[in-house]
């Protein structure tokens, strides 16, 4: 029996699992690899298997680096059953749909460009991303376990992270041996306004978890929200815009949901412009009024009864490029939310463009930033940065407010390590090296690997 790690090993994006019991292969998550300068190569890359060997696809979560590969792995040859939650159906079909347009964007930019590597075709397009939802087979509900064949069984267990998002406790055989091996998926940090705390299984072998912030602690969600809403009205009292690099799902509607509180209670000016110039996140937010069932009960009851626990008064959602691009005319009062949350794409870079150069304007980062994104740049001090061939200058106000991070913090992943029995073996991915370094040095109780990419571990 084995296991071996094709993705978040050494880094944070592109998680991919593979384990090996007797002639069965399951893989744990398909995603894309983000952050690089050569993220068309690390992508187009061999897998490290071969697709067409694997029997069935079990997915966390539908964020782009846990499941913006299946497309190619489908491509490629996988013919087997892909399982996840009911939200994270909806939700990866949106993801992996905006994928491939970008994909192909992209293919078709790298040929104008001919110089640039890459080559000229995308590494999937929207026929592959529609032909992969052929695979889509049974719908997991929480807390009930999968029949998988040949004495496998997975069961889903609510994560907390986005909506539909999942741990995985893996039950698997090989000559009358079983090993229940916890993938813990990306885990959200507890007391989360729209989702319910993660839920730990309780009892595995082996686990393998996420550290993207295993070597530090978020702020305090009050104080968080707090921060947010005087930056914006710092803002909004120096005449400037407020740009929030806003990450489609779970975000963008949890942010939706603070700016409405902040109304309610006057905090916030009631007459405040706010715009959702992410056609993304204007579909995952329908999405979210389809499935309450994955929500808190109190946000679940607000639905069913028929409030919007989203809506704003002056709330504008922009599906179109021709309304995006008139966003770049206002000059003050105005709150645009627009993706990606990373700066790698999206409309948000034009945005930047057209305020970062104001100093009256404040720029909100509230989530995590990869190493080489254009958002971790920003905060790690740019003077300027080039955006469509201009360098910029950086003279915005800039507020990085971890506390609305979907991800847990050290002592909350530490809590959930510990509430499961003690494993033989835990196994850190989906963090970088330093933070994968600080958080095994307070894992305590079992043997601790970090792996590295393609590594395989006999189990």
């Amino acid at each position: 029996m084995q296991i071996s790690f094709h993705g978040a090993a050494g880094g944070v994006t592109g998680s991919c699992h593979l384990v090996t019991a007797g002639d069965r292969k399951i893989l744990i998550d398909c995603g894309m690899f983000q952050g690089s300068h050569e993220l068309h190569e690390d992508n187009a890359a061999p897998f490290g298997f071969d697709p067409a060997s694997v029997d069935v696809l079990l997915l966390t979560h539908a964020h782009l680096d846990h499941c913006g590969r299946i497309p190619l792995l489908v491509k490629l040859g996988f013919t087997g059953e892909i399982i996840c939650t009911a939200a994270t159906r909806d939700l990866m079909r949106l993801v992996l749909l905006d994928s491939a347009h970008l994909h192909e964007e992209e293919a078709r930019r790298r040929k104008r460009h001919a110089t640039q590597k890459g080559g000229s075709d995308p590494l999937y397009d929207t026929i592959d991303a529609v032909n992969s939802f052929d695979q889509l087979g049974r719908v997991a509900t929480y807390g009930q376990p999968i029949d998988l064949g040949h004495g496998a069984s997975a069961t889903f267990h609510d994560a907390g992270h986005i909506l539909g998002s999942a741990s995985i406790l893996l039950s698997v055989t090989e000559d009358d041996r079983n090993r229940r091996i916890l993938f813990s998926g990306d885990l959200g940090p507890p007391n989360r306004p729209l989702l319910n705390d993660p839920q730990p299984p309780g009892d595995a072998d082996i686990i393998v978890m996420e550290t993207t912030y295993g070597d530090r602690d978020h702020r305090n969600m009050d104080e968080s929200q707090d921060e947010f809403f005087e930056a914006i009205r710092q803002a909004d009292a120096r005449g400037g815009n407020v740009i929030i690099p806003t990450f489609a799902l779970e975000r963008a509607q949890e942010l939706l949901f603070f700016l409405r509180g902040g109304m309610v209670t006057g905090t916030l000016p009631s007459d405040m412009r706010v715009f959702l110039d992410s056609p993304m996140a204007i579909s995952a937010t329908k999405i979210f009024h389809r499935h309450p069932e994955a929500m808190k009960g109190a946000v679940d009851r607000m639905i069913r009864s028929g409030q919007d626990p989203f809506k704003l008064p002056d709330l504008h959602f922009t599906r179109d490029a021709s309304d995006s691009i008139r966003l770049n005319r206002i000059r003050a009062g105005a709150v645009i939310m627009a993706g990606s949350g990373m700066c790698t794409g999206g409309r948000v870079r034009h945005h930047l463009r057209h305020n970062l150069a104001h100093a009256d304007c404040s720029l909100i980062f509230v989530g995590f930033a990869a190493k080489g994104t254009l958002a971790r740049i920003i905060i790690d001090g740019a003077k300027s940065v080039k955006l469509f061939g201009d360098h910029i200058p950086v003279r915005a106000q800039i507020h990085t407010i971890n506390g609305f991070s979907a991800h847990a913090g050290r002592k909350d992943l530490l809590a959930w390590h510990r509430k499961n029995r003690a494993p033989d073996i835990t196994f850190l991915i989906h963090g970088e090296d330093g933070a994968r370094e600080s958080f095994a040095a307070k894992v305590q109780g079992t043997r601790v690997e970090r792996p590295s990419l393609h590594q395989t571990f006999d189990i």
